[in-house]
């Protein structure tokens, strides 16, 4: 929908007050599946609006349903709390050269205020939606290791009754409309380890770990979509002295495609197998799963799209350049439900310590904010 003047007034009026809000809340430390502070901060923050209802669920999401009987069908819209820094102390914050530099700023604080204000004003104005009820989430677990628990939980709760979902996560007038898939995996070899110079020729845990990383990079790549695979960490051993006893990685990889991601999944476990068998002990925990997508309705998705990249294009004057990506809408395209990925901000950076938004691109990231959750009323 295009926003009347009184809305692009409200927004005009309170774009102070988001700024301020963003300075807050992107100090506010959340690394995945701790998400606590962010997540009471906003509750609090949305309750002082006179928003009424909200909650935090178990996943600690912040969920606001607007218009939800209980039987309705469902808009959800979410942003998420968490970043990807393991920082658990208040981050750090610049303002320098029209941009705000901080941790997370871009990805996906700056997101989640612009939900934060439009909902504060359905509120003040005591909207109901017309045609389906609205979740607004300021969800969590959508980095790394969080594994989507945010948006699992939403759909595991409502699933039956979402019937469009849009995630604000990204920057630059880029969307997300296809779900990237992945396995991660934590591996872990041990051996029995012991002196360097008066045990020699005992296995070394780090040299097996790394003969079978030298393995999974020499299989071919399945010619489907764009599927990677990656060797994010490695760590092991006790001193230069000493043979490791114990070496371990984090590995994953990613397709835009099912049938890509199966044979990447039977390939790595033939890989574990074939050095097991050479005496290798292999430890083996699945750290994250996100399903790619499902049969989704062309037409409703397209739909959906076309209204997502209209509302970037209005008030940011580009459309959305659409790809492949891994977000929360993963979890509902994997069921089938229409969902798209778009960012409500400009910035650099994003999941590095010189992560920036541009303050100038904050105004129209409300308007776009506004405008795709205000569609139903």
């Amino acid at each position: 929908m295009e926003l009347t003047p009184s809305i692009l007034s409200y927004i005009e009026n309170h774009r102070k007050e988001a700024y301020e809000l963003l300075l807050t809340l992107a100090r506010i430390p959340a690394p995945s599946n701790q998400e606590e502070e962010r997540a009471a901060f906003c509750k609090a923050w949305l309750e002082a609006q006179g928003c009424s209802g909200v909650y935090t669920d178990e996943a600690l999401n912040v969920v606001w349903p607007v218009g939800d009987t209980g039987e309705n069908p469902l808009l959800v819209v979410m942003a998420h709390s968490d970043v990807v820094f393991p920082d658990t102390s208040p981050l750090p914050l610049e303002i320098r050269d029209g941009r705000i530099y901080c941790p997370g700023v871009a990805d996906d604080t700056a997101n989640a205020v612009a939900l934060m204000m439009a909902a504060k004003y359905i509120a003040e104005a005591g909207l109901q939606p017309k045609s389906m009820g609205l979740l607004l989430v300021v969800n969590a677990g959508e980095e790394g290791l969080g594994n989507l628990k945010g948006s699992r939980k939403i759909m595991a709760d409502y699933g039956s009754r979402v019937r469009e979902f849009i995630s604000f996560d990204d920057m630059n007038c880029n969307g997300v409309s296809h779900a990237v898939g992945s396995r991660r995996y934590r591996v872990e070899v041990t051996t029995e380890g012991g002196h360097s110079f008066r045990d020699f020729g005992r296995p070394n845990a780090i040299a097996c770990l790394s003969a079978l990383i030298t393995d999974l990079y020499a299989h071919p790549i399945p010619k489907l979509g764009r599927t990677t695979c990656n060797v994010g960490t490695i760590q092991g051993g006790t001193s230069v002295n000493t043979i490791a006893q114990q070496a371990e990685m984090l590995y994953e990889f990613r397709s835009d495609e099912r049938e890509a991601l199966a044979i990447l999944e039977e390939q790595f476990q033939d890989a574990l197998q074939r050095h097991r068998q050479e005496g290798v002990s292999i430890t083996l925990t699945q750290v994250g799963d996100r399903p790619c997508a499902g049969d989704v309705d062309p037409d409703r998705m397209a739909d959906l799209m076309t209204r997502a990249s209209q509302a970037v294009e209005r008030y940011y004057g580009r459309p959305v350049h659409f790809v492949s990506g891994s977000t929360d809408c993963n979890i509902p395209l994997s069921l089938g439900i229409p969902a798209v990925c778009v960012g409500c901000c400009f910035g650099s950076g994003a999941h590095t310590r010189e992560e920036y938004v541009e303050i100038d691109s904050l105004l129209p990231g409300l308007k776009v904010a506004f405008d795709l959750i205000l569609h139903h009323f």
